[in-house]
């Protein structure tokens, strides 16, 4: 597995993965409900992908093996975490925990002390493993019950996270 900056020709993959692990691995958010499952959907075209990679105040990366794109992430450049989701068939192989780690050393790399997030209900044990702390109540998004802000600073140089 390789994860790389993502390419134009990339974005339809990249959306496949994004619309299929919200519809299929985010049960806990949605609860199967079409009405939320569409609007978190409503903007997850290959169009906005496409938009989203050309973005210069964001890097979009894809996890990929052979020619198969696993995840897809992104990281604006002010350390904003705003896309970390896994194709169904790659969940639980530790692809969405290296993406995260990749989105983290672009925001390094950009000059930020950590990151921030929105985590769903299904992804919230996942970032808190990885050492995110909640900041604030959870928000309704989508019309779910439950989004998060997260974030986690990173260790300076020296010390341990």
């Amino acid at each position: 597995m390789l994860i790389r900056r993502a390419r134009i020709e990339d974005a339809v993959a990249a959306c496949g993965v994004m619309r299929r692990s919200i519809a299929e691995l985010c049960n806990a958010d949605h609860h199967d409900d079409p009405a939320i499952v569409g609007r978190w959907l409503a903007n997850k075209t290959p169009e906005n992908v496409q938009a989203w990679i050309e973005d210069a105040g964001n890097q979009v990366l894809v996890a990929v093996e052979g020619n198969d794109v696993l995840a897809v992430g992104a990281v604006r450049n002010d350390g904003e975490i705003t896309l970390n989701y896994v194709s169904p068939a790659a969940r639980f192989k530790g692809i969405s925990r290296a993406m995260l780690t990749a989105l983290e050393q672009v925001a390094r790399e950009f000059g930020n002390a950590g990151c921030r997030l929105t985590s769903t209900e299904t992804a919230l044990r996942f970032y808190l493993s990885a050492g995110y702390r909640q900041v604030g109540p959870s928000e309704g998004k989508f019309g779910t019950a439950s989004a998060y802000p997260m974030t986690r600073r990173f260790a300076a140089e020296g010390e341990h996270s």
